[in-house]
C-alpha cells in the first residue's frame, strides 16, 4: 500500500483497518489472476495469441526505430492430427502442454513464447538476428529430441525463422516466417527454415 493509504488506515478502528487490508488483498490477487486469464492460453499455460500481437507491436516499433534487432519463429508440430487420432484428444492436449514448457524453458525471461493457435505457436525474440535466433532454434529442436515424453510419442516440429527488415510491415515479417515454415514442411519436417 501507498503511504496515503497507510495513513488513512491508521486512523481507522484496528478491527476495520484489518476488514479493509484484508479486502485490499482480495482485490490484488483478483486483478492478477483476471490478468493471467486474459494474456494466457487455457490448455499450455504460455501466453496467447491477443499478449503476442500486443508485445509485437512494442518490438516491432523498437526495431523500426533501428533501436535493435528482432527476430520471429513459427512452430508447427509435425502430423498432429495423427496424434490426436491415435491418442485422443486429451493425450494430445497433455503434449501441447508439455511443448509449450520445453519451448518456454529455452527462451529467454525477455522472449515471448504463444500459442498460436491449434498446434501452432510463435516466439518473438527481441534484440536478436537470424543468426542467433537460428543458433535458438537448433536448441529447441536439440530440447524437444531430448524430452522423454515428446520422444515417447515420436513429437517433432517444423520451424519458419525470420528477422525484421528495414521498412518492413508486421504482416510481411509474419508471412515470411510462415512461408519459411511452410519449406520446413515441404523439406521433410523436423527442421526450421528461415528466410531473410
Amino acid at each position: 500500500m501507498d503511504k496515503e493509504l497507510n495513513k488513512k488506515m491508521s486512523a481507522l478502528d484496528p478491527r476495520f483497518r484489518k476488514k479493509i487490508a484484508d479486502l485490499l488483498d482480495l482485490m490484488h490477487e483478483s486483478v492478477s489472476m483476471l490478468y493471467d486469464v486474459a494474456t494466457h492460453d487455457e490448455k499450455t499455460g504460455i501466453y496467447n495469441n491477443k499478449f503476442f500481437e500486443t508485445m509485437l507491436n512494442m518490438e516491432f516499433e523498437k526495431a523500426k526505430r533501428g533501436k535493435q534487432n528482432l527476430s520471429l519463429i513459427i512452430v508447427d508440430i509435425d502430423f498432429f492430427k495423427k496424434v490426436n487420432d491415435t491418442h485422443g484428444h486429451m493425450k494430445a492436449d497433455e503434449l501441447l502442454a508439455r511443448l509449450a514448457q520445453v519451448l518456454k524453458k529455452q527462451a529467454r525471461v525477455s522472449d515471448i513464447v504463444a500459442r498460436f493457435g491449434g498446434e501452432e505457436f510463435v516466439i518473438l525474440l527481441p534484440a536478436t538476428n537470424l543468426a542467433k535466433a537460428k543458433i535458438f532454434s537448433s536448441r529447441l529442436k536439440n530440447a524437444i529430441h531430448s524430452d522423454k515424453i515428446l520422444k515417447k510419442y515420436s513429437i517433432t516440429v517444423s520451424g519458419g525463422i525470420t528477422e525484421y527488415r528495414k521498412n518492413d510491415t508486421k504482416k510481411r515479417i509474419k508471412q515470411r516466417a510462415d512461408k519459411a515454415l511452410y519449406q520446413a514442411k515441404q523439406k521433410g519436417r523436423d527442421r526450421f527454415v528461415s528466410l531473410k
